[in-house]
């Protein structure tokens, strides 16, 4: 183990880690979005809109990213489309994000009571009311768990955006290793480097999830 090796790639690795952590939150975001969209509609059972989002689920969640990212760089150009490498890995795994967090919204919103919902209706509150006042406050606390670990998946994700160029952690090791064939410095700084991102990130999500679980479900 030569640490020379690290110590003259630090730079590199520092703008890699920059950009995962960008695209990283990117993801994250968007993803939580497009979920809670998706699941709010199949939770309320709108037509047509409904059935579209329960089809997106199913593409998206049995389909490998990888094979999503090929289809946006690669064969998107043959129509016409052109995108960055870095705007294709933030559309491809938001979607695949995006089908993983309604799947965990739904499921923290099929736990509220029916009862409270049908007290809601018979106080005459509309569908955007019954969102807004009681899905939304109950479910969400009840899909902190899930989203939470589909927010660390996400992130290793990640890893994939190095079979379109993105310049991230992975990206980055790779093409040191190829250069200089130091496996194990390299390697041992790409451990490192997902280390900074995953452990305080899921140290914050499990502390966040036990205040919401006291505060949802303690009397």
């Amino acid at each position: 183990m030569d640490f020379s090796y690290i110590q003259q790639s630090l730079p590199l690795f520092v703008r890699a880690f920059g950009v995962t952590l960008r695209l990283s939150a990117l993801v994250i975001i968007a993803s939580t979005i497009i979920g809670l969209v998706a699941a709010v509609i199949q939770h309320f059972r709108t037509p047509v809109l409904s059935q579209f989002f329960a089809a997106y689920e199913e593409l998206f969640r049995n389909t490998p990213l990888l094979i999503q990212l090929f289809f946006l760089y690669y064969g998107l150009p043959s129509i016409g489309v052109k995108l960055s490498a870095e705007t294709c890995a933030v559309i491809g795994a938001s979607l695949l994000g995006g089908a993983y967090m309604a799947g965990g919204f739904l499921g923290g919103f099929s736990g509220i009571p029916t009862s409270q919902l049908e007290s809601a209706r018979a106080l005459g509150l509309s569908q955007l009311q019954m969102v807004r006042y009681v899905t939304l406050p109950q479910g969400l606390a009840r899909s902190v768990p899930a989203l939470a670990a589909n927010a660390i998946f996400l992130v290793k994700e990640t890893s994939i955006f190095t079979v379109i160029a993105v310049p991230e952690l992975t990206n980055t090791a790779r093409d040191l290793i190829g250069m200089y064939y130091r496996s194990d410095e390299y390697l041992l700084t790409l451990v490192i480097g997902y280390a900074i991102i995953l452990i305080p990130l899921s140290i914050i999500l499990t502390l966040l999830e036990r205040r919401v679980r006291r505060g949802t479900f303690a009397r």
